[in-house]
């Protein structure tokens, strides 16, 4: 049986916020099975153009990513919430094999259930390039830094 993962929904800003922050410093571990025990066994997603179905497949997803998609660093902001749901603007740095940055900025739309694990994830992902010294993004975010907003440009 899963664990709970609190709060729990009806989310209040105060608690959208602790929920946005707790996703943030999760998948900037790059660890998928701790990044998928925050989702239902059944969850799915959709993630730019590709269908993900249960913690097996978002652990691969999520493998197949980080390999791709390295020295990422997210940072995620709340757009909205409402009841079991949050949406949530962020952008991320990472740079390709072959040492070319990129900024990829993007909206999600979650669900969660009763016990505050996500059951649905669906993200919109643009990407640009960028040279190493336009990063803005370096490393996980500060604890002092945490629930501030990220100007997107």
């Amino acid at each position: 049986m899963p664990q709970d993962r609190p709060p729990y929904p009806p989310f209040t800003r105060e608690t959208a916020l602790q929920k946005v922050q707790a996703a943030e410093d999760a998948w900037n571990t790059r660890d998928p099975q701790r990044v998928a025990l925050a989702y239902t066994p059944d969850s799915t997603w959709r993630n730019r153009d590709t269908f993900v179905s249960g913690r097996e497949e978002i652990v691969a997803f999520l493998t197949h990513k980080w390999e791709r998609e390295l020295d990422y660093a997210l940072r995620k902001s709340l757009w909205a919430f409402d009841e079991n749901r949050i949406a949530v603007r962020f952008q991320y740095e990472w740079h390709d094999a072959e040492g070319q940055w990129w900024r990829s900025y993007g909206n999600e739309l979650w669900e969660f259930d009763e016990r505050g694990l996500m059951r649905r994830r669906e993200a919109s992902i643009n990407d640009i390039t960028i040279t190493e010294a336009d990063r803005r993004i370096h490393g996980p975010r500060s604890v002092h830094e945490h629930g501030t907003d990220i100007p997107l440009q």
